[in-house]
């Protein structure tokens, strides 16, 4: 909602909007969607961030600072035309801080993930404050973004039980509304780039491990898949190029215990290795419990890999229906599946051709460019009070 005296933007009168791009939690997939956006925008993007760590700290306290580098922005650069704001930080509390340097400036939110669908880990206690900072955000914010379908449907089915779960009177009144200004917005990936390139393929194939290795990845499913198919003689190589922010873990010595002959990469890599190591990987594999878009994935198969993805989650939105018998596996087929491919590749490549190409929807390009028109349409909103 939109409230308080009229402030002149920056770039009024002109094609390019002056954005504020405010991002909590500045790596990973997030740093990602900000940089492509940034890149190929047509409009001018201010970037206001904090670095990546302490999510939680961020969502619960990031406001207040955030709050500060956006009024500081203001009284030296003057009022920007639209502010985007991530998920994770509250944006009812960021809005409300920096309500003076605001005004009626509208604002989005772009929701990476929400926390009332995250699957908890070993031993963690299920804890609202989080869900319902969310929740909040997408009262506060003119509009919602959302990085896939998927992820806008499930967390409208999951909404009714949290907010059902609250003392009266309830919020459960709000939900239609909230939603009907949600929308669907791509991140940007480097897709083009990457058909682009050559894959040639290896002899031996070479299994990509480039996701998180955090609990919602999943990744034991994964490797202990490998193990067995190592066990039985099946030839492969392993990359491990996955962010591992704790790689003394028990996780990862019983992967290298387990596979350590087979492992050909271990490590993070900057860019330009990245797409090097991106176009000489043959197949890239998922088992994640929670995903809403998938970067990493979207990467790889731009990058020639055949994939082998959970049917479900945000999976079958990236793969167009033609393909998802070749590509999604249900429960309990994963070893089957992936022993199948490795040990038939040639036959696997002949059953997603085309697939590689498909990925070019999710260039950064295109997606900047629906950014940048959804900015368009949320400057020409009416306020819209409760």
């Amino acid at each position: 909602m939109r409230s308080g005296r009229e402030c002149d933007a920056a770039t009024s009168g002109s094609d390019m909007a002056h954005v504020v791009l405010i991002e909590s939690y500045y790596g990973g997939s997030h740093r990602a969607w900000a940089d492509q956006w940034v890149a190929h925008s047509d409009h001018h993007i201010a970037l206001i961030t904090h670095p990546d760590q302490f999510w939680r700290w961020r969502l619960r306290g990031g406001a207040v600072t955030l709050a500060e580098l956006l009024n500081a922005y203001v009284a030296t650069s003057g009022c920007p035309d639209a502010v985007v704001i991530s998920g994770l930080v509250n944006v009812a509390e960021l809005t409300g801080l920096a309500r003076s340097a605001l005004a009626t400036t509208p604002v989005a939110v772009y929701v990476h993930e929400s926390q009332l669908l995250y699957p908890l880990a070993p031993n963690q206690r299920a804890d609202s404050t989080a869900a319902l900072a969310n929740w909040s955000s997408l009262l506060a914010a003119d509009v919602a973004w959302f990085n896939s379908q998927f992820h806008i449907d499930a967390l409208r089915r999951a909404l009714p039980s949290l907010l059902d779960a609250q003392p009266t009177p309830t919020h459960s009144h709000l939900l239609d509304r909230a939603f009907e200004r949600s929308t669907v917005l791509w991140p940007g990936v480097g897709t083009n780039r990457l058909i682009a390139g050559t894959n040639s393929g290896n002899d031996v194939p070479r299994v990509l491990w480039n996701q998180r290795w955090d609990h919602d990845k999943n990744p034991h499913s994964v490797f202990a898949a490998l193990a067995q198919l190592a066990a039985d003689g099946v030839p492969f190589t392993l990359a491990l190029a996955g962010q591992n922010q704790r790689p003394g873990t028990d996780e990862f010595e019983w992967v290298t215990n387990q596979l350590g002959d087979r492992i050909d990469h271990v490590g993070y890599l900057p860019d330009d290795r990245y797409q090097d190591l991106l176009l000489s990987s043959d197949v890239v594999v998922s088992a994640a419990d929670h995903e809403f878009f998938g970067i990493a994935i979207v990467e790889a198969i731009a990058a020639g890999a055949v994939p082998l993805l959970p049917n479900r989650l945000s999976f079958p939105e990236l793969i167009e229906p033609q393909w998802h018998d070749a590509v999604l596996y249900g429960e309990g087929d994963l070893r089957t599946r992936l022993r199948a491919i490795l040990a038939t590749m040639s036959d696997a490549r002949d059953s997603i051709i085309g697939l590689r190409d498909s990925m070019a929807r999710f260039d950064a390009t295109l997606a900047a460019a629906a950014h940048d028109q959804a900015v368009n349409d949320l400057v020409a909103l009416p306020s819209q009070p409760w």
